[in-house]
């Protein structure tokens, strides 16, 4: 129940990668920040895996944790966190229009937005700054300058989705919920909505509600 006199908050989730974002910034950001022949180097020993990942034997959100320790362990901190800022502002104009937009109205209404990502934290942060909305997504550890190559964080994606959405936001407090995403890594996160919306499925993007549309639930 709502007070009254209170006015209701809305809640906006967007997934990032084949979402907000046209394509795979997980990987584009290690051909980016990472020399050829150090991504050949490291990736042949992680050739078996990367052969069940495309078998589809070996799930994603256990490759993108060995894949990225894998690449960047060891690596100078300062010189990565350098390359994700430049990374991301070429990531900003790579978004989808059409979910760029529905975010910008969604802003424009007044409502709390939040980027729910596997992606790293590495490049995602600044996206956020620039976009000015929350993030959730996959953190990674940095000690004493360097890049351990370790996740701080489990993969942000599946299940992992939907609790850290929990342990943020009282879902309770929001008379509406909208989320955004495009595989089955975000049917948790779908699942916490009211209005929700599959890139490359839905045809439809969900109507967003002026406020005195939703004041009764």
């Amino acid at each position: 129940m709502h007070a009254q006199n209170q006015t209701p908050k809305t809640l906006a989730l967007f997934d990032f990668d084949g979402t907000l974002y046209t394509d795979d910034s997980f990987t584009g950001f290690i051909f980016y920040a990472l020399k050829k022949r150090h991504i050949l180097r490291r990736g042949i020993r992680l050739l078996p895996w990367i052969q069940a990942y495309y078998l589809k034997l070996y799930p994603a959100h256990a490759m993108r944790p060995k894949l990225y320790g894998n690449m960047f362990k060891d690596s100078d901190a300062e010189e990565i966190l350098q390359l994700a800022q430049d990374y991301a502002q070429q990531l900003v104009f790579k978004f989808n229009p059409k979910l760029l937009q529905q975010l910008r109205q969604h802003q424009q209404l007044g409502h709390e937005i939040a980027l729910v990502s596997a992606s790293l934290d590495l490049y995602l942060k600044p996206v956020c700054t620039y976009l000015n909305i929350d993030l959730l997504c996959s953190e990674v550890e940095i000690k004493a300058g360097k890049i351990t190559g370790f996740y701080q964080t489990p993969d942000c994606s599946n299940a992992q989705k939907k609790l850290r959405i929990l342990e943020k936001y009282r879902l309770e407090d929001y008379a509406e919920i909208y989320a955004y995403g495009n595989s089955e890594e975000d049917q948790e996160m779908l699942s916490l909505a009211h209005q929700r919306y599959l890139e490359g499925q839905d045809q439809q993007l969900p109507k967003i509600n002026l406020p005195s549309d939703s004041m009764t639930y």
